[in-house]
């Protein structure tokens, strides 16, 4: 299991538009081979903060969807980001 998590800054006048242009990519990773969830949200406390979370079964479905990553405007927009990826080796109840 692979887990990919953080966050991404961006302009608060931009963080509506940024999210709404990333709907497309949320809908087509949630029907892609190999995705468990998919997520990306605005931050409820800081305005320019968008939380990224992913959960995929392997680190090769993740590749085959993620291609070459975001649009260039999207990149663009993007000021400061901290995202990982975390190889999950077990999952228990809380």
């Amino acid at each position: 299991m692979i887990i990919v998590a953080g966050t991404l800054y961006v302009d608060p006048a931009e963080r509506d538009a940024y999210l709404a242009s990333c709907v497309e990519a949320v809908r087509a990773a949630r029907s892609a081979p190999g995705c468990v969830d998919f997520a990306v949200s605005a931050d409820l406390v800081e305005p320019g903060r968008i939380n990224v979370y992913e959960r995929w079964e392997s680190d090769e479905q993740l590749l085959a969807f993620r291609g070459s990553g975001p649009s260039e405007e999207q990149a663009t927009a993007i000021r400061g980001a901290e995202v990982h990826r975390f190889r999950i080796s077990g999952v228990e109840a809380p």
